[in-house]
């Protein structure tokens, strides 16, 4: 008779299964407050309870089979623990009378082949892969689970849902609110690519547009620089190619603080692009911006 695994080892197979299996198809720890996961584990214990139960009935009577040679044997080999038979089993050595018993009638160059089992934990972690690999491929092709493009969309709406519930509770930036702050340089630089590149060239060294790394400006409505870009870009320039990018809605107020901050980061913050770097020449009247 072979030793049986002991419930408590069946039983950690498989809860370990189920968290597998959960996570493949939940992806997300959310399931251990589940009361279906954990009703699932209960199940899954009283069955394998009773299945080991019934192994007892069995062996039981398999026992009584027996001869007094065979019973003394069995004993002393269920005495042995679980592990450390197990250890045994996969990795102790043969001794020479074992191996004589499951040696194989051929060879070759002096070397005897030994018909050894394979060791339960190969052949276990060789099953599990087996089934792991069908659930996996099984989901993949008749369910949602592992699509990358089906996870892109949900991530995708789920961040344009946010984005519009931020927006929708936190109104955009006026002259009067706008703030610099660094964090938004980045982001300006963006949309000063976008939408400004074309007139006042890369970096902002100028072109059809004003050098905006430069002192000298041709118009100065504000008193310090921020908001003075802040009001351009919103409001424009009349007669002029700068058009209104807040009033006639191309730009909204988080655009315009962020590009702001990008003038404000160029032009304070970096030395000026001069007229042998490249840079337009200095147009306007030098400017005297307060802190």
């Amino acid at each position: 008779m072979r030793q049986r695994t002991p419930v408590y080892v069946n039983i950690a197979v498989i809860l370990t299964i189920l968290l597998v299996v959960y996570y493949m198809f939940v992806q997300e720890s959310a399931f251990l407050s589940s009361p279906y996961f954990w009703g699932t584990v209960v199940i899954s214990i009283i069955l394998a309870m009773i299945q080991h139960a019934i192994g007892d009935l069995i062996e039981n009577d398999q026992f009584k089979k027996l001869t007094d040679a065979e019973k003394s044997e069995y004993i002393t080999a269920k005495k042995v623990p679980y592990f450390k038979g197990l250890y045994a089993s996969a990795f102790k050595k043969q001794s020479t009378t074992e191996e004589k018993d499951i040696l194989i009638d051929h060879g070759f160059d002096g070397i005897m082949e030994l018909d050894n089992q394979l060791p339960k934990w190969w052949l276990g972690l060789f099953y599990f892969g087996v089934a792991y690999c069908a659930v996996y491929m099984i989901s993949y092709f008749t369910t949602d689970f592992a699509h990358q493009y089906v996870e892109y969309d949900a991530e995708y709406k789920a961040q344009t849902a946010s984005i519009a519930e931020y927006v929708k509770n936190t109104p955009p930036p006026t002259i009067e609110n706008a703030v610099y702050s660094p964090d938004n340089i980045a982001a300006g630089e963006e949309v000063f690519k976008t939408n400004c590149v074309s007139c006042h060239n890369e970096g902002g060294r100028g072109g059809i547009g004003p050098n905006l790394t430069d002192n000298t400006w041709i118009n100065q409505p504000e008193k310090t620089l921020f908001k003075n870009v802040f009001h351009v870009v919103e409001n424009g320039v009349a007669g002029t190619a700068m058009q209104a990018w807040g009033k006639n809605g191309v730009l909204t107020g988080f655009d315009i603080q962020n590009v702001a901050a990008y003038v404000y980061h160029i032009n304070q913050e970096q030395p000026p692009i001069t007229a042998s770097e490249g840079g337009a020449a200095p147009q306007g009247t030098p400017a005297n911006w307060e802190k």
